[in-house]
């Protein structure tokens, strides 16, 4: 593996740093910024991007976009997260990107043409109904509730979901529900929204702030859906949800690491100046053991990260190293802040910076795209049975 970044990426990513400090960064403080994103305020950030000729370089090629590998994803994804509203405005946060990456997979050219040419270029949002209250699908998928059955050419679905980012304000949803009484009989639909039925019944009140749309409660009944808006084959959902699952766990790791430089960043000036006993904050060995804490944290997660990109731009499935840089990345992150935040004392539990704002936001991501409880069950049975395939030392 070569870890060097060649000069058109290196200039990309400085491009896409320059760019959030300088026209991102003053958007933190606008008041439409409360709990979650307004789409006015979306647009706002979306047209900054474009004017840059940043908007949407992620997309596939045929929409605009460079069409990044993983490992240039991660490079730039890490610049734009500096700042939460980084990814946003660019249009690669989630769950769009996941979607659009999902839909460049394993949708027809008419799919494409519908779906996939509005979402890539930012025209539209869109969400991603899987996970569901009550004993229904979750970090198990394998409980999905949510039925399918087939009525004429399409399918009429039933069910509930929760915890479904972005749906409101959503252009369509890509939905998972069950089409058989086998434990993987699953299959994906997509369907334009709003839709009565398929109803935002509440918008999850959550400690983050930085999606699109909230987290909301869905209930689904009666929705008719064709033949046409089948995603992918009848049957093949869970397949094509690892499609989707192993890339957009470790692009999330991506952005978040980006916060977490920032909030690195911030406490390291802070302690550079702020004096306590005589000396800085620096000076003290307590605190200058935290910003090396912090350093070796944001490098193993940054390792991570590339040696997973690296085996998905192989075609590796990647499925174990994703699982474990999820894990290693969203714990280490939350050390990196929550490190910070001790460091500002008492300004780190204000808004007079970003730290505490990322703070709220990180934490939830252990939990999230599989709590860390999940995939270490996952990871300790693969290592049981001998199969996890981590590079060996002999």
């Amino acid at each position: 593996m070569d870890f060097e970044i060649e000069k058109p990426l290196a200039e990309l990513r400085d491009k896409v740093a320059a760019f959030v400090r300088e026209k991102i960064i003053p958007f933190e403080k606008d008041p439409r910024w409360a709990h979650g994103i307004p789409e006015d305020m979306r647009r706002d950030l979306n047209q900054t991007a474009k004017e840059a000729g940043l908007l949407g370089i992620n997309s596939p090629e045929e929409f605009g976009g460079k069409g990044f590998s993983h490992f240039e994803q991660a490079v730039v994804f890490e610049a734009a997260g500096y700042s939460i509203l980084g990814p946003i405005a660019l249009h690669f946060h989630a769950p769009d990107e996941g979607n659009i990456h999902l839909l460049d997979v394993v949708a027809t050219p008419a799919q494409r043409k519908k779906y996939l040419a509005k979402l890539a270029t930012g025209e539209v949002r869109s969400c991603f109904a899987m996970t569901e209250p009550d004993g229904g699908a979750g970090a198990d998928p394998l409980l999905l509730k949510t039925t399918a059955k087939p009525d004429g050419n399409g399918f009429v679905i039933n069910g509930r979901k929760t915890l479904i980012t972005g749906a409101e304000g959503a252009a369509f949803a890509i939905i998972m529900a069950r089409t058989g009484d086998g434990p993987g009989d699953c299959t994906m639909f997509m369907t334009d929204l709003p839709n009565p039925a398929f109803k935002i019944s509440r918008v999850l009140g959550t400690m983050d702030s930085s999606f699109m749309g909230g987290h909301a409660v869905i209930d689904i009944e009666n929705l008719h859906v064709s033949g046409e808006d089948i995603l992918g084959e009848i049957g093949k959902g869970f397949q094509y949800a690892q499609v989707r699952l192993a890339p957009a766990r470790l692009t999330h790791c991506m952005r978040w690491l980006g916060s977490a430089v920032r909030a690195h960043d911030i406490a390291t000036e802070y302690a550079r100046h702020r004096m306590s006993f005589g000396k800085t904050l620096g000076e003290h060995q307590g605190v200058s053991f935290m910003l090396a804490d912090n350093e070796m944290d944001i490098h193993v997660s940054r390792l991570a990260i590339w040696h997973c990109a690296w085996l998905l731009d192989k075609g590796d499935k990647a499925s174990t190293m994703s699982s474990m840089a999820k894990v290693i990345c969203s714990e280490a992150i939350f050390r990196v802040v929550d490190r910070s935040m001790q460091i500002l004392g008492g300004m780190g539990v204000t808004d007079d910076t970003m730290v505490e704002k990322i703070f709220r936001d990180v934490r939830a991501f252990r939990i999230y795209d599989g709590p860390s409880e999940v995939h270490r069950h996952s990871l300790g049975r693969r290592v049981v049975r001998g199969n996890t395939k981590t590079p060996k030392a002999h």
